[in-house]
């Protein structure tokens, strides 16, 4: 997905932290007990592959330095970091336009390389990208780009990479609309809460993708240009690879469904595509059958 090259997206939100080093401040006990719970649940489940629970104790919060080099859409074609700046534009305005909500607030969106504090605990590359509701911020290594190129086999680019953080987006629109609240997020399965919630994400990213190129800056221009069919088969081929399924065969041979937090490849292709041609008013997991 290309972005406008004159769209504007300076003063951006998103902030890059820097590289975290020396001894833990704050991060342990509860933090570091709700990162391990909600990290593969609220983000990517990287620990069938990487064997890891994606948590660290020594590091301390590094210098965090706004994208003020990010200005025009021109910039977000060229840059990682530029375009992560302009997705997060995009989508916040996406939401805060057509939000079903009665009032809409925006999350944070914290870049980092390597380990970071979160509220949820301290998070190390290794945890994924993901959404801590603690303190409604989206967390993500761009590393994880290569991950996915590398030790998933997903084709990439520019949308695919969106797909990611209008991914956790959707979490973060779940935790304010109260959509969290009283799920089970322990059980696991095809049909289990946290599938569902999973499924909800992929839902949401598909209806921001699908309006995207609707959606202005604040002088009136599309942040991005119509999206070529290419483009969204790169995005679906991103949710196919992260698919439960597709993790577990290539992690230890064999599918165990029952232990499904994300939900299979097929479902979230399915529902990526549902919200991108219908609207996130039909992303409606919690209502049935998936």
């Amino acid at each position: 997905m290309t972005f406008n090259p004159n769209a504007k997206i300076n003063g951006n939100k998103v902030s890059r932290r820097g590289r975290n080093t020396g001894l833990a401040v704050g991060g342990g006990g509860v933090g570091i007990l709700l990162l391990v719970l909600l990290g593969p649940l609220l983000g990517v489940d990287l620990t069938g592959l990487l064997g890891d629970s994606g948590v660290s104790d020594s590091s301390v919060p590094g210098t965090s330095e706004s994208l003020k080099q990010c200005r025009t859409g021109a910039d977000a074609n060229e840059n990682l970091d530029c375009r992560m700046a302009g997705a997060a534009l995009s989508i916040d305005a996406y939401w805060a336009r057509d939000s079903p909500l009665p009032s809409y607030r925006s999350p944070q969106f914290r870049l980092f390389t390597d380990s970071t504090t979160t509220g949820c605990g301290v998070a190390s590359s290794a945890t994924g990208p993901f959404y801590c509701p603690t303190d409604e911020s989206i967390y993500l290594d761009t590393g994880f780009f290569d991950e996915l190129r590398s030790r998933f086999d997903a084709s990439g680019g520019p949308l695919a990479q969106m797909y990611v953080v209008a991914h956790e987006w959707g979490h973060h629109i779940q935790n304010i609309s109260g959509t969290m609240d009283g799920l089970d997020l322990r059980d696991t399965g095809p049909a289990s809460d946290s599938v569902r919630l999973e499924l909800q994400a992929d839902c949401f990213a598909g209806a921001w993708a699908g309006a995207a190129s609707t959606v202005p800056d604040e002088s009136g221009t599309p942040f991005l240009e119509p999206i070529t069919r290419q483009q969204v088969a790169d995005a679906l081929n991103a949710a196919a690879a992260i698919g439960d399924d597709r993790i577990q065969q290539r992690s230890n041979g064999q599918v165990e469904s029952e232990s499904w937090t994300h939900g299979s490849s097929s479902q979230r292709q399915q529902w990526f595509e549902t919200g991108f041609t219908k609207g996130s008013s039909t992303c409606t997991t919690f209502g049935g059958r998936l």
